[in-house]
């Protein structure tokens, strides 16, 4: 499959309890998506607050 995004240029790692995990594997199997996707769709759903928004120099 072609990838249709720039690919991305920086990388989180993060540490959950086995419990956690298992339960985003069994979302991401049941709606077809990465976790990547789970996670970048949960972060997009935060609400917007303009002093914790990081802004471009320049």
């Amino acid at each position: 499959m072609a990838r249709t995004k720039p690919r991305s240029d920086k990388v989180l790692t993060i540490r959950l309890p086995e419990r956690d995990l298992l339960r985003l594997e069994a979302y991401c199997m049941e709606d077809g998506k990465t976790k990547t996707e789970v996670i970048r769709q949960f972060i997009h759903s935060l609400p917007a607050n303009e002093s914790s928004t990081p802004q471009k120099a320049g």
